[in-house]
């Protein structure tokens, strides 16, 4: 039976923010909500979140949270944090308990420690600047004796590499039983998780240390420096996944990933790419240099041109888009498509063939087969309180300069004249048009400049 512990009480004060700690972003989300995915792959019978500062805050960050919260109303330290949810498991399950910002632990380094069957088990790390770190003290037999704080260190204890990461294991009673022993003996009148490991040893039980293969993944952040260094990690380990998956990251450097990213061979991803939320790119696709693509699932062979924005589109075949176009949420797009530069395409579905090539507004919007927009067009979709729907049908062509008035259709096959403003119903198969009669004015001059400064 396998519980988890996870400290998110503290304030995080030094991150200067309204939002606690666990709550601040690597890779567009929360520090604690990368921590609880990679525990979920340990399939714990039980997750507890302790929470103190912000506790609304974190609560309301994860609506879909099925375990259990703790509430740690002082701040009285680590390990009294964690003695406020070992009320609520039971006797012979194993604890495993970590800080919540700790958002790169992988699944198997936390495996590799609870593969451990010591009584007590801890995770560490080799680090080549130990400042600030509990040192890791063995004997000789390689077993964990003491963590050492830097201010109490001796000289010689003071070189060890090896560290301690927060992160620990035991058996419920025992674990529970240790906790309780705490003493506070420092200023801040704390309770300190890492002194249970002297009280286990003192007790004549033996604690093991498991040495993490890459420290980058126990990082932890207490301050904004901090958080840019988790960041600049997790977007390595992202462009490495990527192509490894088998994409082309023409600049990886430049390539940022804040969400879940699914590629399929022969991606191609231009230099400042940036992909969010869940986006999925199908074979052979490719993404021009600036882009940012959201929530969006692009089908094999699209072609996304420099500098557009997606967020929340589906293409369901090969299609042509940008430069500079912005496609908006509700947006489906077929086979053949062609949106062109500066159009701007939000709620709308365009079937195969479809083409809307330059400084265009498409809003609420059904455009059938082989439908041609001219340039400057705009579906009136907003009448000041609803939203209205416009139909165009298969093979309809637009004059450029349009305003179609929803809620309107355009039929089959019909034209619409350039410059028209159509409000009504367009027959299938007609030209309609609303172009007033040029003409022109007699006797008119143009204006003299140089009389109006007399």
């Amino acid at each position: 039976m396998l519980h988890v512990i996870i400290l998110a009480a503290g304030e995080g004060k030094r991150m200067r923010s309204a939002q606690p700690k666990v709550l601040q972003p690597v890779g567009g989300r929360a520090m604690l909500a990368h921590l609880l995915e990679t525990v979920s792959g340990l399939k714990p019978d039980q997750v507890h979140i302790v929470i103190g500062q912000g506790a609304e805050m974190v609560q309301a960050s994860l609506p879909d949270f099925t375990g259990r919260f703790a509430h740690q109303t002082e701040r009285l330290g680590t390990g009294h944090a964690t003695l406020q949810a070992m009320d609520e498991i039971p006797a012979g399950a194993r604890v495993l308990v970590l800080p919540g910002d700790m958002p790169l632990v992988r699944v198997q380094t936390l495996q590799a420690l609870l593969d451990e069957r010591a009584p007590l088990s801890l995770l560490s790390f080799m680090a080549n600047d130990p400042t600030g770190y509990g040192r890791i003290l063995r004997d000789g037999q390689d077993r964990v004796t003491q963590i050492r704080e830097q201010a109490d260190a001796t000289p010689q204890e003071a070189m060890v590499k090896e560290v301690n990461s927060g992160v620990l294991v035991g058996e419920s009673a025992a674990l529970k039983a240790w906790l309780e022993q705490l003493v506070p003996r420092n200023a801040q009148g704390e309770y300190y998780l890492t002194d249970v490991v002297g009280l286990a040893v003192g007790d004549g039980q033996h604690v093991s240390g498991v040495i993490a293969d890459d420290a980058n993944e126990l990082m932890g952040a207490n301050d904004r420096a901090q958080l840019a260094l988790l960041e600049q990690v997790y977007q390595a380990r992202c462009r490495r996944q990527l192509m490894a998956d088998g994409a082309i990251l023409e600049d990886p450097s430049t390539v940022y990933v804040k969400g879940r990213v699914q590629v399929g061979q022969d991606v191609v991803i231009g230099p400042q790419v940036t992909l969010q939320g869940d986006v999925t790119l199908g074979d052979g696709v490719v993404i021009g240099p600036g882009c940012v693509v959201s929530e969006s699932d692009l089908a094999a062979g699209t072609e996304v041109k420099a500098h557009c924005v997606l967020e929340g589109i589906q293409t369901t075949g090969p299609c042509q888009l940008g430069p500079f176009a912005r496609l908006r949420p509700g947006t489906e797009l077929a086979s053949g498509v062609k949106v062109g530069n500066f159009v701007e395409i939000k709620k709308s579905k365009l079937a195969e063939g479809a083409k809307v090539s330059h400084l265009s507004y498409i809003g609420d919007a059904t455009l059938g087969q082989e439908v041609n927009v001219g340039a400057g067009t705009i579906t009136c979709n907003y009448d000041g309180v609803n939203k209205h729907h416009t139909r165009i049908g298969d093979g309809a062509f637009i004059g450029s300069n349009s305003s179609l008035v929803a809620p309107v259709s355009i039929g089959e096959r019909a034209v619409i004249g350039a410059g028209s403003v159509i409000s009504k119903d367009a027959p299938a198969d007609q030209l309609s048009l609303t172009r007033a009669p040029q003409r022109q004015i007699e006797g008119w001059t143009r204006p003299d400049k140089a009389k109006k400064k007399k």
